[in-house]
């Protein structure tokens, strides 16, 4: 849960991704061997951030030995130890005149620098910062570990030749690193709301996290439209969190949640939030499109209230936005809610042939539930059983296991898009 944040801190002081990252993990790894024997300190992020830190010091000054400016360099580190962590990261901050108070958000623009491609970007910045694994950023994109992998090694040698300075943009510049920015908060949260590997349904942290720098950034970028847009939609998604899981940790689906356990205060902030995003006159993007939808949900105090018809709606205008299978998948849904499983499962039929889907467990998920309501029990136990076997969280097997025994139905279990 800490490491993101001690990487950015020494990625600020060493100006080298790679090099922090080891120095994380070196610190984490002491952790390890000491605190069996002395115990967990009382402050086990301060411990591990002021080890990291001291490794990051030795590093530099080994680094201006071999500059042959162990002299001048000497002084000023001395003094910066003496000074202790917070001073420290003070003056780091104050020398960089960097205009994003955020460590971990100031690394996020710093990983999406423009010398890298769109997915080499987000890719590094999910795995250093968001905590993902490999394996989860390729579930998230629907393709092979092996090239989210690859993305992630070319990146790091990238900002490497190309000496990148570890320097947050400048206001002026950050509009054209905003979107991979937006993506990255995007699909971190995402994997937070619906973990995709696990024992857990959810993993509240990153969905706090994610939400943290949503909020900094549209103080950043209040004229942006898309960042209040994913800010919205996050609100109104964390709204839902007490009434998404049971007691025992079991997943609950949307149509059957206690509408009463909703936070309201985190709806009204999202209802603001898109309210906002629609004064910029600059129409809604898909983030905005999202929250919309999600809004509509967040509106209807019972689920039978929902307006179905008007979710369909703005799904045909997401997927002429940002058409995707997985887009597609969700139209079906609300097409299905809003005008009769027969309409979604069309859908979902045409979608089978997709590559990208041909291992993503929702996609037989929702198929058995269109088929379940038609009446079709024998083959909708067929896709209850596929999905179960595709999915890689604990939790959702579960749930989709006792459908395929049960054949009972069920509301059908969406996310929000990657």
């Amino acid at each position: 849960m800490e490491s993101a944040r001690i990487i950015a801190v020494l990625a600020r002081m060493l100006r080298d991704v790679g090099q922090a990252e080891e120095l994380a993990q070196d610190a984490l790894v002491q952790a390890l061997e000491r605190w069996p024997e002395t115990g967990v300190p009382e402050q086990p992020a301060a411990w591990l951030t002021t080890v990291a830190k001291n490794r990051a010091l030795d590093a530099l000054r080994h680094r201006q030995m071999h500059a042959e400016k162990e002299a001048a360099i000497s002084y000023e580190i001395d003094n910066q130890l003496r000074d202790a962590a917070p001073d420290l990261e003070a003056e780091v901050a104050n020398a960089l005149e960097n205009d994003i108070g955020d460590d971990l958000l100031r690394l996020v623009f710093v990983a999406c620098h423009p010398v890298l491609p769109t997915d080499g970007r987000v890719a590094l910045t999910l795995r250093m910062l968001g905590g993902l694994s490999t394996d989860e950023i390729a579930r998230a994109f629907l393709v092979p570990e092996k090239t989210v992998a690859q993305r992630i090694v070319r990146a790091k040698r990238t900002l490497a030749e190309a000496k990148v300075p570890f320097e947050a943009p400048r206001a002026h510049e950050l509009g054209e690193r905003l979107a991979s920015v937006l993506q990255v908060i995007y699909l971190v949260y995402n994997e937070g709301y619906s973990a995709s590997a696990g024992a857990d349904w959810m993993r509240p942290a990153l969905c706090e996290e994610a939400l943290r720098l949503g909020r900094i950034l549209a103080g950043l970028q209040p004229n942006e439209p898309e960042v209040h847009g994913l800010v919205a939609l996050m609100e109104i998604q964390s709204s839902r969190a007490r009434a998404r899981v049971g007691p025992k940790g079991e997943p609950i689906l949307l149509l059957e949640q206690d509408r009463t356990r909703w936070d309201q205060l985190l709806i009204r902030r999202g209802l603001a939030a898109l309210a906002r995003a629609e004064q910029t006159s600059r129409g809604f993007g898909p983030y905005a499109l999202q929250a919309a939808i999600a809004a509509c949900h967040a509106r209807a105090r019972r689920a039978e209230d929902t307006d179905w018809q008007r979710i369909a709606a703005l799904y045909d205008a997401l997927s002429q936005l940002s058409p995707s299978p997985i887009v597609e998948l969700n139209r079906a849904v609300a097409l299905s809610m809003a005008y009769g499983p027969q309409a979604g499962l069309e859908v979902v039929d045409g979608l089978l042939a997709a590559p990208a889907l041909k291992n993503y467990h929702l996609l037989p998920s929702v198929r058995g539930d269109l088929l379940a309501k038609l009446g079709r029990n024998d083959e909708a136990r067929v896709e209850f059983q596929r999905a179960a076997e595709l999915t890689h969280n604990e939790r959702e097997r579960q749930l989709l296991l006792a459908r395929a025994h049960s054949g009972v139905r069920s509301s059908i279990s969406t996310r929000p898009q990657p």
